[in-house]
């Protein structure tokens, strides 16, 4: 069921930003290959090692016990 039309969008509770200098610069740490910007979820996806890395107050967390694994069909 969809909410009506007149209703907001619902805010995400994360929404972050993060330099985009920073972003060409940032590998995993586990598989040194690219990272993906999920700005709803905060955080910083490899897709190699099906890790997310938070990002807490514009800066990630680049410590693979700090990543969360990602779930089937993330």
């Amino acid at each position: 069921m969809s909410a009506p039309a007149d209703l907001p969008p619902l805010e995400t509770p994360f929404d972050v930003d993060v330099d985009p200098r920073l972003l060409e610069v940032l590998v995993c740490p586990v598989t040194h290959g690219p990272l993906e910007l999920d700005r709803a979820k905060g955080e910083l996806v490899s897709r190699g090692a099906r890790l997310a890395y938070p990002i807490r107050d514009g800066v990630p967390i680049m410590l693979p016990e700090d990543a969360r694994e990602l779930g089937e069909g993330e």
